[in-house]
């Protein structure tokens, strides 16, 4: 029962503050009337009252607690008025003991919602309300009750200030949540923006390697069909081998947007590198352009996003070979030190150069490039043809963020 009352009270004072204050000064104003009459019998003995309290005395008191409900609508001109009140009802000889408390919950209410700068000065009216009833008290109780109206001043403003800088504290850590929320929204956006991106990128360099190879044997093969048969059944057979290897390849791609967090295997082949680079080069080969390869340096195992960057980048450039460059012939250079140099290198004709500067494949190798820190630079080469360079640094495994 008892938390049910305390649940209610709690809705009621978040929904309507005014009326929480409303009561409430209505409650200390009934209780203070209540205490006044109670010691007005021998207040005067004790040397605390000149006069009983009567009906001017309640409406002072009255004034004083009931303005209390305004403290957080205007919380200055409520310390003004619970402060002269107050000296006002001790001035005329009523108990300098009551209305004491209402200007200590005023200074409370400023110095919660105001800066010290304003706050502190605000005690000043207090102190003199509060000090103005000692010096009205028994001479005896004087000094003591100097000290104990200082220390409640200072307790209450310490409190309300406590609560502004609480509030503010909380205010403030209100908005770094949200913006932080904010900032995580975007995060995953761009998280889901760079995944969509990596996608059509390795989409692109499966299937322009691999649909180039295969239309230029389905060509081949169609052309010496019933002339050659033997080399017809050859460009068949490399056909059905470069499309189950892209049917992997695309299964591989695709199982990352559904396999579940806790398989323990997808049941693909790893992604790519530069060990496979011996099948990728044949592939070329037998479509019917040339490769060469040569390996400069101690061959070791790359970190494996370097390993499928270097790869991808090989398998572009010598696709561009394939659709550009025409009658040519194609050189790979790998050089393994502190950095991985890639070189690719053809002699077809230059008319090759401005086609491949604006397709979506050297983009495509820039971007990977750009991911592991690594330069790239293409274009004619020396003696005619096309070259791409690429380094790769192999002392950080970890992409540009």
């Amino acid at each position: 029962m008892r938390a049910k009352v305390v649940s209610s009270l709690r809705r009621l004072a978040m929904a309507n503050p005014f009326l929480t204050d409303l009561i409430f000064s209505v409650i200390v104003a009934g209780i203070t009337v209540a205490f006044g009459f109670v010691l007005s019998g021998d207040a005067a003995e004790l040397g605390y009252a000149q006069r009983p309290l009567d009906a001017v005395g309640v409406g002072l008191t009255l004034v004083t607690n009931l303005a209390l409900a305004w403290r957080r609508r205007a919380p200055l001109t409520v310390l003004g008025i619970c402060c002269a009140t107050a000296i006002v009802l001790h001035a005329a000889g009523y108990d300098s003991r009551l209305n004491e408390a209402p200007p200590l919950l005023a200074l409370y209410t400023v110095a919660s919602r105001s800066r010290p700068l304003v706050s502190i000065p605000c005690a000043l009216p207090v102190a003199v309300s509060w000090w103005h009833a000692a010096f009205l008290a028994p001479p005896a109780f004087t000094g003591m009750n100097i000290a104990q109206a200082s220390l409640l001043i200072a307790v209450a403003w310490t409190f309300g200030n406590s609560t502004r800088m609480l509030v503010e504290r909380n205010r403030r850590l209100g908005y770094l949540t949200e913006r932080l929320h904010h900032e995580q929204d975007e995060k995953a956006r761009r998280a889901v923006t760079e995944e969509r991106v990596h996608i059509a990128r390795e989409l692109h360099d499966v299937v322009a390697h691999h649909m180039s190879v295969i239309v230029i044997q389905a060509g081949l093969a169609r052309y010496v069909f019933a002339s050659d048969p033997a080399t017809a059944r050859g460009a068949l057979t490399t056909i059905a081998d470069t499309g189950s290897e892209v049917m992997g390849e695309m299964r591989r791609l695709l199982s990352v947007l559904r396999i579940d967090a806790d398989d323990e295997a997808d049941g693909y082949d790893p992604a790519p590198g530069l060990q496979r680079l011996g099948p990728l080069v044949e592939r070329v080969r037998s479509a019917g352009v040339p490769v060469q390869v040569s390996i400069t340096g101690d061959v070791r195992p790359l970190p494996s996003g370097i390993d499928l960057c270097a790869y991808r980048v090989v398998q572009e450039c010598l696709t561009n070979v394939l659709k550009h460059a025409g009658p040519a012939t194609a050189r790979v250079s790998l050089t393994y030190g502190a950095e991985l140099e890639l070189r690719v290198t053809d002699d077809g004709g230059g008319a090759a150069v401005k086609a491949k500067e604006g397709g979506h494949g050297l983009i495509g190798m820039r971007e990977r490039v750009k991911l592991y820190k690594g330069t790239i630079t293409a274009g004619a080469g020396p003696s005619g043809g096309f070259e791409v360079v690429v380094t790769l640094p192999l002392s950080s495994t970890e992409p540009d963020a």
